[in-house]
């Protein structure tokens, strides 16, 4: 009997390691989706990232194990808790942080269009966030620290890092802001985070910029306030190094670490994926890597410093969460938490009617920052996918359009539209906008006003286009070059999204647009 109790026992360990050791494929959470930070309650981590000028703000995800998140919000969801008056892709809402403390959970960061540091809180992060507590301490990249029923706030006024003493609920300052770190001497000393192991205190940032260059350092003190001694294998992660310089992820930075329930701690950060040679479009995207942090130590990322796509590791125990479906139809009259629109849009611009998705065209364009294009988008997510919708365009005068835009800011993206002639007839076109260049590949007189189906795919090098009447048969419009979308040579701090419009042109215009579905496939 003890026997097979002991042959049980075996099987359940060799099951048990087996399953933590599945490895996992970063990135975690693919496409636009930078500046993580995460914290754990119970077993359950909480997530989030910057959203500079899309609303609405700072995307909210939940997991069982760190390598599964479902969206499940935003935490800036009204107009008074995120202005983005004029907010372009360098603009809005720059790193959070996300903190837990006595039942309360805590989000802060900047809106470097509005009033600059400002924290949210809550007691249900599915439910509303409160109305903004503003912070006096400037720079950017705040974070929090809880200790002993008191809040410490860093961040990076003055190109170092700086700590005071602040009140959560009131924003008020209870102590001088102090210096307390430089960084190692990269440029950029950022994305400053606090932890307390051993009794050490540990200062974790990041310097080198949102680049190529990117690195994540740490410091350590037996006391909050300094003074901070540098580790002696800075800095703890980057792929600027011989180690990764062939990697396809590079830019690794901004990171914020974790402890799991079992013990073990892990980090998420930032990072790129390049293609079409050093070009990257998809924006930086949230990775996840181990660390091992023994008694007294420094911590040790994944062995070496680096990350890669396939992380044969051992893990929590994994908890899938369920795919999203490839069509979204509109028959439930609500977008998925994974819509966003650019700056703060006009709720009468859009809405549901016979299972389809109606938007208003306006006469703000893509490239107007005064104004909120009637435009919503998702991310891109893959290097290598498909997406395609069905729309119409009703009611519309000569130059009022519809279409399918690949955008990464205002001034660069790719639109594929549906557009009134004057003559009555409608075409479907594709138009390149890049910066003072707009350039019309082909267009195509449509034989009658109906539902056209439009699709765009890509790969690491090319956007593909084109258009069908019928849903099935697709007739080629053109292609275009990816990397005349990347942030290497548009700028800005975001990624692609893949996003619905209209647009008059006048604002007597009565046109509108709907949308029967959308459908996104990556590989």
């Amino acid at each position: 009997m003890k026997k097979i109790l002991l042959i049980m026992a075996l099987g359940l360990s060799l099951s048990c390691f087996a399953q933590n050791r599945q490895g996992y494929r970063n990135p975690v959470i693919p496409g636009f989706h930078p500046d993580p930070s995460v914290c754990r309650v119970g077993d359950d981590f909480y997530l989030v990232n910057s959203s500079f000028q899309y609303f609405p703000g700072v995307p909210l995800f939940h997991s069982k194990d760190l390598i599964h998140w479902e969206q499940i919000g935003h935490c800036l969801t009204r107009a008074s808790q995120l202005p983005l008056d004029g907010a372009s892709a360098g603009g809005g809402i720059y790193a959070p942080t996300l903190r837990y403390n006595d039942g309360v959970f805590y989000m802060i960061t900047t809106n470097v269009t509005d009033k600059g540091n400002f924290l949210v809180h809550t007691t249900d992060p599915r439910g509303e966030w409160s109305e903004p507590v503003w912070i006096e301490q400037g720079g950017i990249d705040p974070s929090l620290y809880f200790e002993d029923g008191k809040c410490y706030l860093v961040s990076n006024p003055d190109n170092g890092i700086y700590l005071c003493q602040i009140d959560p609920m009131s924003g008020k300052q209870l102590s001088a802001s102090k210096r307390i770190w430089n960084g190692t001497g990269g440029r950029y000393p950022e994305g400053p985070h606090l932890y307390k192991k051993d009794n050490w205190y540990y200062l974790l940032i990041s310097e080198g910029g949102t680049e190529y260059g990117h690195k994540v350092t740490i410091a350590r003190s037996r006391s909050i306030d300094g003074p901070y001694e540098s580790n002696p294998a800075n800095p703890i992660l980057t792929h600027i190094n011989q180690n990764a310089q062939n990697s396809p992820i590079q830019g690794t930075g901004h990171a914020d670490l974790v402890q799991a329930p079992d013990g073990s701690w892990w980090m998420v950060c930032l990072a790129f994926r390049p293609q079409s040679g050093t070009h990257h479009l998809l924006g930086r995207e949230t990775f996840l890597a181990p660390v091992r942090w023994d008694t007294n130590a420094w911590p040790v990322v994944n062995g070496d410093g680096s990350i890669a796509l396939q992380m044969d590791v051992p893990t929590l125990p994994q908890q899938p969460v369920s795919e999203k479906p490839v069509r979204t139809t509109f028959k439930d009259g609500k977008l998925g938490h994974e819509w966003v629109y650019i700056r703060n849009y006009h709720p009468k611009n859009y809405s549901f009617e016979a299972d389809k998705l109606r938007l208003i065209a306006s006469a703000t364009g893509l490239d107007d920052l005064s104004d909120s294009p009637t435009f919503v988008g998702r991310r891109q997510e893959h290097i290598d996918f498909t997406a395609t919708t069905a729309l119409q365009l009703h009611k519309a005068n000569e130059g009022d359009e519809t279409g399918l835009t690949v955008y990464m800011l205002e001034g660069s993206h790719y639109d594929l539209y549906l557009k009134q002639q004057t003559d009555g007839q409608q075409v479907v076109g594709l138009r390149c906008r890049l910066g003072s260049l707009t350039h019309i590949v082909q267009e195509q007189i449509l034989p009658k006003k109906s539902e056209i189906h439009l699709r765009v795919w890509g790969d690491k090098d090319l956007y593909h286009f084109a258009y069908s009447t019928n849903g099935k048969d697709f007739c080629n419009l053109g292609v275009a070059d990816t990397r005349y979308l990347s942030s290497e040579t548009c700028g800005g701090f975001t990624g692609i999204m893949l996003g619905l419009y209209a647009t008059a042109k006048s604002k007597d215009s009565k046109a509108y647009a709907e949308a029967a579905y959308f459908d996104y496939e990556g590989k």
